[in-house]
């Protein structure tokens, strides 16, 4: 592979929802360029990108994969995005780095909730998006259709650049509205195709979309539009240079067609990929970062002699090879064997067997210029987001924002005594993949595992036992309820035992009173006369609080309450420190269960963003759940609904929503505090609690 500058190289993150045929038409296009040697396909397990077991074993995408073809004295860098929303995580990664989108949507499918978030995200990050509609050789293919819902529901300024000669088993062909040419394609081949006059039967359909896409592109350019209000005929290249101008500024959406399979529109979409996307020269101007050297700005641009910065934006672990780093270079360049620094990190590293990504091959090079992607291998301490620089020009980069997980289970190993290699795996997968969390709760005791949804988890489990080997269990995660008391009360605690030589003895009289929600504990010694010495004290307060630990109707610890003591007595010769801490813990026994006590539960706070057609189902369902709904806003398409509910009515909720909005719904939730059960709630917590005592004991 010969070296591209960064005017010669483009990438291009490759996103849609799942099963629109983004994998195909990647393997498609690197096949055509000659990059790939062999024609894969999904069904086969054979598809350049998706090259990973449980790709294979499931028949989609999991995790970004990386390819490069290579056309008309360019370098197109390929970042194949998984179009299930489980892995988001990935899709989010492949935008960020990439300088534009290549939209796929199915022929027969067309526009689904996966299509729409992923063209959000990239106009949020203000990229170039080409559509693709592909497919379109598959029964009931209807580009027509596409097009109108593009137009409805995506953006207007979507405009043909190709249409189909034919459809479903007769799609054939391209019509290039730029060149006014048809390209007939020869099934079986690598696409090569015969260029030919517009079939008659194509000729009405030409001139509708020929007209609209003049139109629309002299209305982005003010020569264009005077010289089109004058008659005069505007030319392929300007028209493709005007064109290229409006998608740079958002303003026009160019949209084809292909069919992977067959091979048909394939080499098209590569010159118009090469004629009409950014290169890495061209969007330098994005990129306004931040250093790591008292965080001052720093303006970086594609350039080989600015200073080495590059973006690790996938971390993947491979088995007996180690972590393979995929990094974006922003500016500089690197050559293999060089010494690099991780400035977040604070790190040293070197990078040897500098490669390209292509599928699960990697293509070793000499030198990755500024502007390309590229992977290293065995890296000792570097993770996805991190910064590789150089010491003397020491740069943190913006961090990818990721998703936060929204589906948690409690994990544990299936065979005891592999806690500590689940540990590790779990942490290790969550290198390769930010959305996928770990944490450890310990009021319950549990390891919880976060992720996207179900299906990401259940992706993870499969990847920890390959990968680490290392079998875990997921269950439903306890909830970390908490107890409290709701009146005063006061009584005793007397500790007395004899049972040959010194005794122990220890006598104290303690009140209880609640405190307001969140106060916590607070401990007064309100002894006068010193009938309890002062060095007994810290232990009586020690017993109340190990036994408040322990709760008082069903086990969970009891908070937000003030204890005094205010009388006992002492033996000159008995008493000690543990007498007076069993004192203690008895004197509490004796005392809450008369303060009336009431166990509270966790609430978290929702955020819950909805097309407003489903509106009245999230509203009937949470509050089916407990929920209590603060407030919701409306702009005429979605309404933002803000609702605080039990954490034990969540498990799976987003599944839930996912099921009630056809995945249109979008989910944020944070901790809110604590607050009483409901009766009838908390007759069902304690006789919970209740069973698990007694299978304890069996």
């Amino acid at each position: 592979m010969r070296d591209y500058d960064s005017a010669g190289i483009r990438n291009i993150a490759v996103v849609g929802h799942g099963s629109s045929g983004k994998t195909s038409l990647v393997d498609a296009l690197c096949f055509a360029a000659g990059s790939s040697k062999r024609h894969g396909n999904i069904k086969d397990g054979t598809a350049l990108t998706d090259h990973l077991p449980e790709e294979i074993d499931r028949g989609y995408s999991i995790s970004l994969g990386c390819a490069y073809a290579e056309w008309q004295d360019s370098k197109i860098n390929f970042i194949d995005t998984p179009g299930s929303l489980d892995f988001q995580g990935d899709a989010v990664a492949g935008l960020a780095a990439a300088d534009g989108a290549l939209c796929v949507i199915g022929a027969a499918s067309g526009v689904e909730v996966g299509t729409e978030r992923m063209f959000r995200a990239a106009m949020a990050k203000q990229d170039p998006v080409l559509f693709a509609v592909s497919m379109m050789d598959k029964e009931h293919a209807d580009f027509d259709r596409i097009y109108r819902q593009i137009k409805e529901r995506l953006t207007s300024k979507v405009i043909p650049v190709e249409i189909p000669c034919g459809e479903g088993a007769s799609f054939r062909g391209v019509i290039n509205l730029f060149t006014q040419r048809a390209y007939m394609y020869t099934t079986g081949t690598k696409g090569e195709f015969v260029e030919a006059d517009i079939p008659a039967e194509c000729q009405g359909q030409f001139e509708i979309y020929r007209q609209e896409l003049i139109e629309a592109i002299s209305a982005t350019n003010d020569t264009l539009l005077e010289r089109y209000l004058n008659g005069q005929e505007i030319s392929r290249d300007d028209a493709i240079h005007g064109m290229k101008d409006a998608m740079a500024r958002l303003d026009l959406f160019p949209l084809f067609c292909v069919s992977s399979e067959n091979m048909i529109g394939v080499r098209a979409l590569l010159t118009e990929l090469v004629q009409l996307m950014p290169n890495a020269w061209e969007m330098e101007e994005i990129h306004a970062l931040t250093g790591a050297e008292g965080h001052n700005p720093v303006q970086l641009h594609a350039k080989d002699d600015g200073p080495f910065a590059a973006l690790v934006f996938k971390t993947l672990a491979e088995p007996h090879v180690g972590d393979v780093t995929y990094f974006r270079v922003l500016s500089g360049k690197v050559t293999t064997g060089q010494d690099v620094f991780n400035a977040s990190r604070d790190g040293a590293e070197k990078l040897g067997h500098l490669s390209v990504p292509l599928g699960k091959e990697r293509v070793e090079i000499a030198t990755l210029h500024a502007g390309d992607i590229g992977c290293v291998a065995k890296l000792r301490n570097t993770h996805t987001n991190d910064t590789l620089s150089t010491r003397e020009h020491p740069i943190r980069l913006p961090a990818i924002s990721y998703p936060e997980p929204v589906v948690h289970f409690a994990v544990r190993a299936t065979i005891r005594g592999e806690e500590d290699k689940l540990q590790q795996g779990l942490h290790r997968l969550h290198d390769e993949d930010p959305t996928f969390g770990v944490h450890y709760n310990p009021e319950t005791h549990e390891t919880i595992v976060g992720g996207m949804g179900e299906r990401h988890l259940d992706v993870a489990m499969a990847v920890l036992k390959r990968k680490f080997g290392v079998s875990a269990d997921l269950a439903k995660p306890r909830i970390a309820y908490r107890e409290t008391i709701t009146a005063k009360a006061e009584g005793q605690g007397r500790h007395k035992k004899q049972s040959g030589g010194r005794g122990q003895f220890g006598d104290c009289w303690i009140r209880l009173a609640p405190m307001p929600r969140g106060e916590g504990y607070l401990f007064d010694d309100k002894i006068v006369g010193g009938v309890i010495p002062s060095k007994y004290i810290p232990a009586v307060d020690r017993g109340v609080q190990e036994a408040a630990a322990r709760g008082v109707l069903a086990g969970f610890p009891l908070v937000d309450f003030r204890a005094e003591v205010y009388d006992g007595s002492t033996h000159s010769v008995d008493s000690n420190e543990m007498s007076f801490k069993m004192a203690g813990i008895l004197a509490f026994r004796n005392v809450a269960s008369k303060c009336r006590p009431v166990i509270l539960e966790p609430l978290d706070l929702l955020e819950i963003t909805v097309p407003d057609r489903y509106l009245g189902d999230v509203l009937g369902d949470l509050s089916g759940r407990r929920g209590s709904i603060l407030g919701t806003d409306s702009n005429g398409k979605e309404a933002i609904v803000r609702a605080v509910v039990p954490q034990s009515e969540l498990h799976l909720y987003a599944t839930q929503l996912f099921s009630l909005t056809h995945g249109f719904g979008m989910l944020s939730r944070r901790f809110n505090g604590y607050d009483q059960v409901p009766h009838d709630a908390a007759l069902k917590v304690i006789a919970e609690h209740a069973r698990e005592m007694e299978d304890a004991d069996v």
